[in-house]
This record gives C-alpha cells, sequence and structure tokens, in this order.
C-alpha cells in the first residue's frame, strides 16, 4: 500500500518536475539572448576601437599565460593600438584597456553622475574641498569578487558612502597621525634587517617579498591599530599573509574563469570552498585587533582625551569618528575599513619596497649615491625620524623610479555612469568597462623616452613639470586617489634608507622576478638578491 502511495505521489510529481525544467529552459534562454545583446552592442559600441584578435568562446583569456610575460604583451598590443584596445574575458565581458596618460585623465577626473542627495548638501562639500558630484565608481565586476573579503571599504565603495568614509578617515592622514609612525616603522625595519645578517655574509641570494611582507604587516598594526603582533619573530609562516596571497590569488582566477564569475557555480566549487576558508582566516585576524582596541576604548569617547594619553592612530579616529549627525561608522563598516587597510597597508607597501630594493640592486651606481645622501642625512643615527624623510631627495628619485617600471597596483578599473569622449574624438558610451593599465602608461615609449632603462634622473622637478601629471600614476589620481599614499611613501623611505646604511645590495642574475599581475604586482618566482655588510671605511 505505501509503495503504491508512493507510486501515485511519483506520477503527480511529474508534471510539477516539467514545469519547472521548462522555467529553467525558459530563464537560461531569456539570459541568453540578453548576454547576446550585450555582445553585439559592445561589438557596436567599440567599433572605433580596434585591438588585438580575440577567440569568439575564450576572448583573450587564453594569450595570457600567467607565466611573466603578460604585462609585457600588454605595453607591446599597446605600440599597435595607441592610447586604448578592447580586451575580453569569455564571450561577453569585455574592457576598453587605457594606456595612456591624455586617456586616464579623462577617465580619473571625469565627475560622473551627479547625485541629488549630494546637491543638498553642496555647503558641506565645499567645505571638504569636493565637488558636489560623484567620481566614476570602481567596475561592478573584478571589484566585486573582492568584496566579498574586505567588505565595502573605501577600496570598493561608491557614492554617498565612500565620499562620506572618505571624510571620516581622512583625519586619520594627518601628518600630526602620521609623524609618530616613522619611528614605529623604523624600529620594524631594524627588526627585519637583523633577521638578515645570517644572509650578509654567505654570497647566496635570498627571497625578498617574505620577509618585507612581514616587516609592512609589522608596521600597519603598530601604525594603524598599535598591536604589537611579533609576526617578524614568531616562528612559521604567518596565517594571515598566506591567507592574504591565497586570496589574491584565488580573485585573479574567479575573474580569468568565465563560469566563475556566476556567484552559485564559484559558490561550488573546490575554489569557492577554499576562498571561504582563507576569508574565514582573514576576519579573525581583523576581529581581534577591533575587539582588543575597543576594549581598550570602553572608558573614552572622545579623540581629544584619547589624545591626551598617547598618539592617535588610524583605528582610534575609526572607531570615535563621527559626521554632522554625530553618527559614527557601523560594525560592518568599521571592519570592512579594517581589512581594506590591513591588505591595502601591507601587500602594496610589500610589493613596492621588494621592487625597489631589487632595482637598486640591479644598479649599484645608483645605490651608492644613494647611501652616501642616507648616511649624510641621518648624521650617525640608526633610525628614521620625520625631519630625515625630507633630506634624501635622489633616493626619493629612485623610489619613484622603481615604482614607475614596477607599479604595485599594476592596473585599476572603472564603470563609467555617462558617455565619455576622449581628446582624439572616441567616445564610449554610458556603462562601459574601461581599465586603466598603470603598468602599460609607465612603460609607454610614447611618453617616456627609454622607457625599460631605470632613470631616476626623469624624476628632477624640472623634468616632471613637462610632462603631463597623469603619466606617473602609481597611487592613482583624482578624488579617488589613495588616501594613503603620504604614509605609504614615508615608509618606502624608511625601509630603504635604513636598508641601504646597513647592506649592500648585490643582483643575483640567475633570478630575474617573473612579473605577474595580482591584486598587487608580484613575481612568480620570488624576488631574489644577495646582501653583504656596508664596509664602514667606504
Amino acid at each position: 500500500m505505501e509503495s503504491t502511495e508512493a507510486f501515485v505521489t511519483f506520477q503527480l510529481g511529474w508534471p510539477q518536475i516539467h514545469h519547472l525544467f521548462a522555467l529553467l529552459c525558459l530563464v537560461a534562454v531569456v539570459k541568453l539572448t540578453m548576454l547576446l545583446a550585450e555582445r553585439r552592442d559592445a561589438f557596436r559600441n567599440f567599433e572605433a576601437f580596434p585591438g588585438p584578435p580575440a577567440h569568439w568562446l575564450f576572448g583573450h583569456v587564453k594569450e595570457f599565460k600567467q607565466d611573466g610575460t603578460d604585462l609585457d604583451k600588454f605595453v607591446k598590443w599597446g605600440q599597435k593600438y595607441p592610447y586604448a584596445f578592447p580586451v575580453w574575458f569569455g564571450p561577453f565581458v569585455c574592457f576598453i584597456n587605457i594606456h595612456h596618460p591624455d586617456y586616464v585623465k579623462t577617465l580619473l577626473t571625469s565627475t560622473g553622475k551627479l547625485a541629488k542627495s549630494f546637491y543638498n548638501q553642496r555647503s558641506m562639500l565645499q567645505d571638504f574641498g569636493f565637488v558636489c558630484f560623484l567620481t566614476e565608481p570602481k567596475d561592478d565586476l573584478s571589484y566585486k569578487f573582492i568584496e566579498s573579503w574586505i567588505g565595502k571599504g573605501l577600496l570598493v565603495s561608491k557614492g554617498q558612502k565612500w565620499f562620506r568614509h572618505r571624510r571620516l578617515l581622512t583625519p586619520g592622514f594627518h601628518y600630526d597621525v602620521l609623524k609618530p609612525y616613522v619611528k614605529l616603522v623604523s624600529d620594524s625595519a631594524k627588526t627585519m634587517l637583523d633577521k638578515w645578517e645570517s644572509y650578509a655574509n654567505t654570497n647566496e641570494s635570498f627571497e625578498l617579498f617574505n620577509h618585507v611582507s612581514l616587516m609592512t604587516l609589522d608596521s600597519i598594526l603598530k601604525c594603524a591599530f598599535s598591536y604589537n603582533s611579533n609576526c617578524q619573530t614568531e616562528s612559521g609562516i604567518n596565517a594571515y599573509i598566506k591567507a592574504v596571497y591565497e586570496l589574491s590569488n584565488l580573485i585573479n582566477l574567479r575573474f580569468r574563469t568565465f563560469p566563475y564569475h556566476n556567484d552559485l557555480i564559484f559558490y561550488l566549487s573546490p575554489h569557492g570552498f577554499r576562498y571561504r576558508k582563507l576569508c574565514k582566516v582573514a576576519y579573525s585576524h581583523t576581529e581581534e585587533v577591533i575587539r582588543k582596541r575597543k576594549e581598550a576604548l570602553k572608558e573614552e569617547k572622545e579623540l581629544d582625551r584619547v589624545q591626551a594619553k598617547r598618539n592617535l592612530d588610524f583605528l582610534d579616529i575609526l572607531l570615535l569618528a563621527r559626521d554632522e549627525k554625530q553618527q559614527g561608522l557601523s560594525d560592518e563598516d568599521i571592519r570592512a575599513e579594517v581589512d581594506t587597510f590591513m591588505f591595502e597597508g601591507h601587500d602594496t607597501t610589500a610589493s613596492g619596497i621588494s621592487f625597489i630594493l631589487y632595482s637598486l640592486a640591479c644598479h649599484p651606481e645608483h645605490q651608492k649615491i644613494c647611501r652616501e645622501e642616507i648616511i649624510q642625512a641621518l648624521d650617525g643615527k640608526d633610525t628614521m625620524e620625520w625631519e630625515d624623510l625630507s633630506k634624501i631627495p635622489y633616493t626619493t628619485m629612485c623610489i619613484k623610479e622603481s615604482l614607475r617600471l614596477y607599479p604595485p597596483v599594476p592596473g585599476m578599473s572603472r564603470k563609467i555612469t555617462k558617455p565619455m569622449t576622449f581628446f582624439d574624438g572616441r567616445t564610449l558610451p554610458k556603462g562601459s568597462h574601461v581599465g586603466t593599465s598603470v603598468y602599460g602608461i609607465h612603460r609607454n615609449a610614447a611618453v617616456w623616452e627609454n622607457p625599460n632603462v631605470f632613470d631616476p634622473l626623469r624624476f628632477l622637478p624640472e623634468n616632471v613639470s613637462t610632462r603631463s601629471p597623469h603619466a606617473f600614476v602609481p597611487f592613482s589620481a583624482g578624488p579617488r586617489n589613495c588616501i594613503g599614499q603620504t604614509f605609504a611613501m614615508n615608509e618606502l623611505k624608511v625601509a630603504t634608507a635604513l636598508t641601504l646604511k646597513r647592506y649592500q645590495l648585490i643582483e643575483d642574475p640567475t633570478q630575474k622576478p617573473m612579473l605577474i599581475p595580482r591584486l598587487v604586482l608580484r613575481s612568480l618566482n620570488g624576488i631574489h638578491i644577495k646582501i653583504k655588510p656596508v664596509d664602514p671605511q667606504e
């Protein structure tokens, strides 16, 4: 009897299953029709922008071998297709890749679409020094993949939320707040350099990036969060840094794998499972930092009272910031900003410092000039102070030249909110995805003479004045430029100066970096140099 009822139930269920299947097919057909229409429109919209031939299904994805040649391929394409060219990721996703300062200026200084709610706050905006327009937002594809990790912090937020957060967080980067950080960064750098003594007399090369990542993580935790992690001296691989490295790789993989653009498919995949597991590692790290600070601030509600006891840091300002309505940031917003600055505050600077030291190892003549300048500026001290940062102009030019050749963030993207016409008359329609190849701009032979040559004199004031300000954009440009760029430059100067004062850097010609664009610029085979102690008599 039970089996008969089950059979009847089973039989009666078939029509519903057929209907469900038919509905799913209909949805799939509608979705495919919409995607094909978008593809047709993209071809029509980008007719004025010729580019490299693309496969009908894979687009240009198969052109990117992930073998250290991909960034130079963009430069090569840029020589053939001046200013801009389309790049397809799969059959439906297309970015216009721009690689010239005049195009970048149009994109990064665009005011975007007027926000009505902002118009009513005109006086507040003028007080803050911003016009009452929204900047063009980050694109809603590649940055969406990052959002599930770092939340809607300054990197990915847009509109009124971005503006409010930027305004509330800007005091965290005032020079009065940044000034005490110089000593803290010096202490972190000296810990790293002490560890390097084991390499100093071996004549063997060692990999930089992991050491520098630990140092910059140590620095950002001390400076921005007043948190002593001892991450440089603890044994084993730091779990947070390992998680950041793997998360960056998975986000890059997801962007290059068209089916992974679908949230459900990625969620059900082994890569999606690994991604969620790594996110938990990153979350637990930042949550511990926030929890400890909240406990310490239970009795204090005003920044002035905190500042009377100790130097303010970024997390103080984050937790106690209030807008004109006396509203602070939500717990979710605080965690998003901490995750953002924890990642951006250590990984980008780690990339920058590693390639700076590598560049100077490859160019001993410039390294020697920097060392002499640094020794004179420090005048016998073994640490850097705020006043010393302005005393090393040649070293600063070498730092900028390395940032030109090896930009820590090799690319960025936007989704434009209105039609955009460039200086040569070509126009992109509203809704277009535009990728800016920072690496391509910095190595554009139409902008830079002998672009692959390391020449710090490019950054002499008289040479800078003759160049477009958008020819050198390691920290982006316009209203959405990097809020922490002064902190980053200070850290680059301190780490470079203290390293050169103590060690001579030597190139290992058998270990050339194989550059790969992740969320930051990395090397497939690491970044290797040799070192030996500086002779005091030299």
